[in-house]
């Protein structure tokens, strides 16, 4: 331990530890905007200076460590001034039009230029423009880049893709897609997390509630809308609902106060997946001979586009069950909409997902398969449904809970715990254990898959047969364990991987908050609300049974195939043809 003094306050902090960790030890703030622990310390910003006494120059606090006897000023008139200029320096190359900005009310530089007290810019105005697919689920601004490097450390750090790079040198450096490629052309997994980390409004999802309140507009379209599972545990933090009124019960109230006709869970076809998927992977183990191992999870398209581009020779081993959000929409343009006894191009099906990768994955060719055009029209993500939910001027705090919409509206406890990494893994098991043996384990009998390593790895016995899973979240760790498999250092038999670090909980299209990494939170509540459900095997939903007596037959049926199974090798992913 070393002996500072930090604003006339003395501080005892360990020799290793920056000025800025050790001024917070002793709640002393210092305003950074590109700082991210471990990830991003490069004093880009410039905006975390301080004033040691003894040096001339002012120190970043996130890239220096205390010394024995050092005398720190974290607001010095040098500190303020040259803060403050710092500031002034990036907002004139920053698009200021806050009022019509995403992230405005949710914006670090915005909340530091208020702090500041600036009111107007001494410096002239460049502020950088390029063109940008607006078409594409991920959207740049260039002009609002304030060149922090958070996107490209998240992406080459944790999320091992390298999609972001430095470009151009002096006063016009910028962020831009790496390889000097189109976005499009890109291998990006369209995961988020970059923008997530951003922060500012530089980088977003494309905005698709003008779709959505266009269907909702038009008298002769029925609306259905799914709400994913990791939604329920994030959708009221940015409208400054408590987690215990945050339920999905008060999202149903709220969607219905904006207009929607029926709505209903996601958990319902996270049931669904884990009836196809688990009976897709029963059947590989009694063919174990003519089948190659691990077989992978398809749950997230964000992963699924990882392997099509990094290892395309293994997407074979990708289950052929389609995501929930799929299944979703296909059971919703068939099957509902025969009980509605509706023409099913009248359906407008619309997601609410925690995910920008869902985006991308409706409109692929592939997934049409009721006949009615796309299976999903409008995929939201949670930032947008809350944006929607803020433009009706509703309130949903002062609402009453309400319920879904039925019959698609039971989902299981096992098809809420998706949202959490894991989950995926945990449901499969619940079920593929009873479907072998006919009895159900204990509920929570395969929590040992549970937590936030970003690597897990555990042997299940299944009636005297071991079954070697793992599971992954985050493309980093997606990555070590592919090449560990390539190379024969580990054998799985069943493999859940999500891309975004966490699970679904912290996925890119979850609302941002500064500084804080909340998958863990979330996922707790998932769980939580597993614990206290009264259905907590997907096999037991009543209305998968019905589904299934009604119209499926059974799980691997030639109908179950023809509408909740899709071929991977059907359409390609930019580059991956040169990696076959």
């Amino acid at each position: 331990m070393v002996n500072v003094t930090i604003n006339g306050t003395p501080v005892q902090a360990g020799e290793d530890t920056t000025i800025l960790e050790a001024a917070a030890s002793a709640g002393i703030h210092i305003p950074t905007l590109c700082y991210l622990k471990g990830l991003n310390e490069i004093g880009a910003c410039r905006v975390c200076l301080v004033e040691i006494e003894g040096i001339e120059k002012l120190v970043t606090a996130c890239g220096n460590k205390v010394a024995e006897g050092m005398v720190i000023s974290t607001n010095s008139p040098r500190v303020r001034e040259a803060r403050r200029t710092n500031v002034e320096l990036i907002l004139s190359q920053h698009d200021c039009y806050c009022a019509s900005c995403a992230r405005s009310g949710n914006c670090n530089l915005q909340s530091l230029s208020n702090d500041l007290g600036i009111l107007d810019l001494p410096y002239r105005r460049e502020m950088p423009v390029s063109e940008w697919n607006k078409s594409f689920p991920l959207i740049r601004d260039f002009s609002k880049c304030i060149k922090c490097m958070r996107c490209v450390q998240v992406c080459d750090k944790i999320q091992d893709m390298n999609i972001w790079d430095i470009a151009n040198t002096g006063s016009r450096t910028t962020v831009d897609v790496s390889q000097n490629r189109k976005m499009e052309e890109s291998d990006c997994t369209l995961c988020g997390q970059c923008i997530t980390h951003c922060p500012v409004g530089a980088l977003r999802e494309r905005d698709d509630t003008d779709k959505a309140f266009a269907a909702l507009a038009d008298p002769d379209t029925i609306t259905v809308v799914q709400i994913a599972p990791a939604v329920r545990a994030a959708w009221g933090e940015s409208l400054g609902l408590p987690r215990e009124q945050a339920t999905a019960k008060r999202l149903v109230a709220a969607l219905r106060k904006i207009g929607f006709r029926y709505i209903f869970d996601t958990t319902f076809s996270a049931d669904l997946t884990i009836m196809e998927e688990g009976s897709e992977f029963l059947a590989k183990l009694r063919n174990r001979e003519n089948e190659t191992f691990p077989m992978f999870t398809s749950c997230c398209p964000g992963w699924v586009r990882f392997l099509k581009s990094q290892y395309p020779d293994m997407v074979r081993q990708l289950s052929t069950a389609k995501s929930p959000q799929q299944m979703f929409g296909a059971i919703t343009k068939s099957y509902y909409a025969k009980l509605l006894d509706v023409e099913p191009e009248r359906i407008c099906s619309i997601s609410v997902m925690p995910c920008l990768a869902k985006k991308q994955e409706a409109a692929l060719p592939t997934m049409d398969t009721a006949g009615a055009g796309p299976d999903v029209d409008i995929v939201l993500t949670t930032r947008e449904i809350d944006r929607m939910i803020r433009a009706e001027d509703i309130h949903p705090g002062e609402l009453p809970e309400e319920e879904f919409d039925q019959p698609l509206g039971v989902g299981s406890g096992a098809g809420v715990i998706f949202g959490a990494t894991g989950g995926v893994m945990e449901a499969a098991l619940r079920s593929a254990y009873y479907l072998v043996t006919g009895k159900n384990p204990e509920p929570d009998a395969f929590g040992n898959v549970r937590g936030m390593d970003g690597w897990k790895e555990a042997a299940i016995d299944i009636a005297g047969t071991t079954v070697r899973v793992a599971v992954a979240s985050g493309l980093g760790n997606a990555r070590r364990l592919v090449e560990a498999l390539r190379k024969g250092d580990v054998q799985y038999d069943f493999v859940e991987i999500m891309a975004c670090p966490g699970g679904c909980s912290g996925g890119g299209g979850q609302p941002i908050a500064e500084g804080e990494e909340r998958a863990g939170v979330r996922a707790e509540t998932l769980y939580g609300l597993d614990n206290i459900s009264a259905l907590r095997f997907s096999h037991e939903n009543p209305s998968i049974v019905q589904v299934y007596r009604d119209y499926l037959d059974k799980p691997l049926s030639h109908r179950a195939h023809e509408l909740l199974h899709t071929a991977h090798d059907a359409w390609e992913m930019p580059g991956a043809a040169a990696k076959k």
